[in-house]
């Protein structure tokens, strides 16, 4: 095996200390690299009761503002997650951008269903909707879900806050907790891509 070669007067737990080492070595700036190369996601729990919770992702990144706007809503259906679909396909969803306008999907079967209701478009700056998503549709609560954009130098601050209440059996703390982690992953894939 490569890096396990003997070498006259050595021990051979120096041989495999040596290897180890360089090993991990290799790994550790693997690590270090991808640390400062990816900009971090920070997201969150911010609150958290039997009532209700909110969840917060956000992330300052290099980009046009009125652009990450319009790729939210314009090409949901090339960023967002396909598993957190009904119809296991992104491309079915679609958003209307404006007022009382819809985030929905369209089933293969003929039926639709509406995820969010569009309540605030402020081009470039604030996308707001309305509507329990996922999971959360079956339950009586209200959710509302911002999108904020915030120049800020060269770059600009993006942050996606949802914030739900209302009553969920056993209690809504239970899911904010799930709730964080899918909508980090959908806030990480919209990064990635308004930002490519």
């Amino acid at each position: 095996m490569k890096g396990w070669e003997f070498h006259p007067g050595k021990t051979v737990y120096s041989c495999i200390k040596r290897y180890i080492m360089k090993h991990v070595c290799y790994y550790l700036l693997v690590f270090f690299l991808l640390l400062v190369a990816v900009p971090a996601v920070r997201g969150a729990v911010v609150d958290s009761t039997a009532s209700g919770f909110t969840v917060r992702q956000e992330q300052a990144v290099s980009g046009d503002p009125d652009i990450l706007f319009s790729k939210f809503h314009q090409d949901i259906g090339e960023w967002w997650d396909p598993a957190h679909t009904w119809s296991g396909k992104a491309s079915n969803l679609s958003i209307q951008p404006y007022p009382n306008g819809c985030f929905c999907e369209d089933l293969e079967n003929g039926g639709q269903v509406r995820h969010m209701t569009v309540i605030c478009v402020d081009p470039g700056k604030k996308f707001r909707m309305e509507g329990g998503i996922g999971p959360l549709q079956q339950f009586a609560v209200s959710g509302v879900m911002t999108l904020e954009i915030k120049p800020e130098g060269d770059r600009c601050k993006v942050s996606l806050t949802y914030t739900v209440g209302g009553y969920i059996p056993g209690g809504a703390a239970k899911l904010a907790g799930v709730v964080d982690r899918v909508l980090a992953e959908q806030f990480r894939r919209f990064v990635e891509y308004a930002t490519k």
